[in-house]
């Protein structure tokens, strides 16, 4: 006979579905959208009913009766786990994976925060569950999430600039660019949905329309006219020391998309390619890979501190070094001893935004690319340097 025991998830939770818990039988993929793990995820992170998030436990059928054959090793845990991280789902939730025990069979258990940042979208859709099903978004949906964002004054990145509006915004960029690499087609296709129910659902502004800090940083016509620091300074040295001639002075001031079409080809103008190889085999290989730059780069411009500061983040580049310098020390969870382990966002909207838009790859992994990327290159190891109100990187060229 089985026996349910306290911490039974039966008993903790109850055994039907209701606005916070769900049930599936087994983590697979259906549907043209993908992994429907993942959409219940999205569902639970924008807690339409505001009960603070939501569990969802599989391995249990519709009637509340736990299956066979569910998977809970490590391995099955980590790809679940895997959700928070990957990118499909922005902002990233807050979420943790465990195996448990559902009137005494094993299944696997998720617990999702309620997202401080609403609405959360999976692959450009935002999912609610306004009873015991989930659903896509209306438009009235859209619109409360909006609202208790407001509210809640959530993180930075997503507070209205004061004295900014509407015109602030490039708007062609953000129906051109910004709106198709965020959104799923066929919500955009949908009728309905005005210009600034569009802006505020994506926190580029808010209900009322005044921009968002993210608004002007990823789509503003001039974001460091509202956000002091909001631009790049590069200094080209001709030599090791800041006594050098200076070379090139670049201040780049326009939003994140105009900045990262300028930056690429800037850093790559100052590159340099040597020949290297062993016996008739040659390689042309860079005095810095361009991955680790733009890794450094990106990730610096994404986590900096533009509440409290107004320096810009800075680019340095010697003749036998790159230093970027970014104002913002270690945020949350992370530490100068653990940076390199463990991930937090200041700016948790301007990181899916980064994310849709295509210049991160993936969350938490910027300094293993990069210093993969400098090894492969010939170039020696990272230099790190944090402190409580900046953070350095120094690479070193190749030789």
């Amino acid at each position: 006979m089985r026996t349910v025991s306290d911490k039974d998830l039966a008993n903790l939770l109850g055994t039907r579905e209701t606005t916070t818990l769900e049930f599936k039988r087994m983590a697979k993929r259906e549907g043209k959208r993908g992994d429907v793990i993942a959409a219940a995820v999205c569902a639970m992170a924008n807690d339409l009913c505001g009960n603070g998030g939501g569990d969802i436990v599989i391995g249990v059928d519709d009637r509340g009766e736990p299956v066979d054959g569910v998977d809970t090793s490590d391995r099955a845990l980590l790809a679940l786990t895997d959700l928070r991280d990957d990118g499909r789902i922005l902002d990233r939730p807050s979420l943790t994976v465990q195996a448990a025990q559902f009137k005494g069979k094993p299944v696997i258990h998720l617990r999702v925060q309620a997202s401080a940042a609403p609405p959360v979208r999976f692959e450009g859709v935002i999912w609610v569950r306004p009873g015991p099903s989930t659903r896509r978004a209306s438009r009235e949906d859209e619109r409360v999430l909006s609202e208790r964002r407001r509210v809640a004054d959530g993180p930075f990145d997503t507070r209205a600039v004061v004295r900014a509006t509407r015109d602030d915004l490039d708007l062609d960029l953000f129906r051109g660019s910004y709106l198709p690499a965020m959104v799923d087609p066929e919500v955009i296709e949908e009728n309905g949905r005005p210009l600034d129910m569009q802006l505020s659902s994506l926190h580029l502004a808010t209900p009322d329309g005044v921009p968002t800090v993210l608004g002007l940083l990823t789509a503003g016509l001039d974001p460091s006219s509202g956000i002091p620091g909001a631009y790049v300074q590069f200094i080209r040295y001709a030599g090791t020391d800041l006594a050098a001639p200076i070379a090139d002075e670049q201040e780049l001031r326009q939003n994140l998309i105009g900045i990262a079409s300028r930056l690429e080809p800037l850093l790559r103008s100052n590159l340099r390619t040597r020949i290297v190889g062993e016996g008739f085999r040659e390689t042309a290989r860079p005095t810095y890979p361009i991955e680790a730059l733009r890794e450094i780069c990106m990730n610096a411009l994404m986590h900096r501190n533009y509440e409290t500061s107004h320096a810009p983040t800075r680019i340095v580049w010697f003749d036998n070094r790159v230093e970027v310098t970014n104002p913002g020390g270690p945020y949350g969870q992370v530490r100068d001893d653990n940076f390199d382990r463990v991930t937090d966002y200041r700016n948790p909207s301007l990181a899916a935004a980064l994310k849709g838009l295509g210049y991160v790859n993936r969350f938490g992994r910027g300094i293993g690319r990069m210093r993969i990327a400098l090894e492969r290159n010939g170039n020696p190891p990272p230099d790190f340097q944090v402190d409580d109100s900046s953070w350095a990187v120094t690479i070193r060229r190749a030789v």
